[in-house]
């Protein structure tokens, strides 16, 4: 199984789990010939779009997904927010087959309408846990094999920067109350038997309030798993096992 990044951040994010024979997209939010292009403009193999919340740097672009043919999965808020009907409605803890994918959504915390995160199971990458824009995790997951989770920023970059100016202020009060931080991700994965986990991709990271090199290394050193940046156009092989 290969996680391609089409695009992690602010600007835009769309995940593919792309299969031997099963591909599952997460999130609609850059240009579709964006996806296009790191499909190869093969959709044969594509079972569906999960959407884990309305803003639109996650979702804007769903009606070009849907009008190729591409069915969207997302909770009722959400699909409420954007004036959508889901191919199926998700519902917090109630799993689903998409394909070859079992998904099940949980409910996550951020300023959206309904957001979720999702344990995502295939029988070739195993269980997957796909948490972003939440600044906590209500959670524990067993079995993990791979984990694909927000570091949008560090409380110590954060609070530096946003000390002074009232605006600056109202900034950071709305970052560290919708993302997770370095810490809380760390707190997160330290919460969780990581005994079987193979790869922890970190995502969503903030162009200004995260240093990657640093976040990568903290992580690493914290979980002695194999830590990986997601940055737009990369591939990262996530097998069930290491082999």
């Amino acid at each position: 199984m290969q996680l391609i990044t089409v695009g992690t951040g602010s600007k835009g994010n769309c995940y593919i789990l792309k299969g031997k024979s099963d591909t599952l997209i997460i999130e609609a939010g850059v240009k579709f010939s964006e996806v296009e292009k790191a499909l190869n403009f093969n959709f044969r193999a594509v079972s569906g779009c999960l959407i884990t919340h309305e803003h639109n740097d996650h979702a804007r672009h769903f009606e070009d997904f849907e009008y190729h043919g591409i069915g969207i999965y997302c909770s009722e808020g959400t699909g409420n927010a954007i004036g959508l009907k889901p191919c199926e409605t998700l519902i917090s803890g109630k799993q689903i087959a998409i394909g070859e994918f079992q998904v099940i959504p949980f409910d996550v915390r951020h300023d959206a309408a309904e957001p979720m995160g999702f344990l995502i199971h295939h029988e070739d990458c195993g269980n997957v846990l796909f948490l972003t824009d939440t600044y906590f995790c209500d959670y524990k997951f067993p079995a993990l094999n791979n984990i694909i989770i927000e570091a949008n920023y560090c409380e110590n970059i954060i609070r530096g920067r946003y000390e002074n100016e009232q605006l600056k202020k109202f900034l950071k009060n709305r970052i560290i109350h919708s993302h997770m931080s370095l810490q809380t991700c760390m707190k997160t994965l330290s919460a969780n038997d990581l005994s079987e986990v193979n790869n922890i991709i970190l995502i969503h990271l903030s162009d200004s309030n995260s240093d990657a090199k640093v976040f990568q290394k903290k992580v690493s050193e914290l979980t002695g798993k194999n830590t990986f940046i997601a940055q737009n156009n990369s591939v990262i092989s996530i097998n069930k096992t290491p082999f």
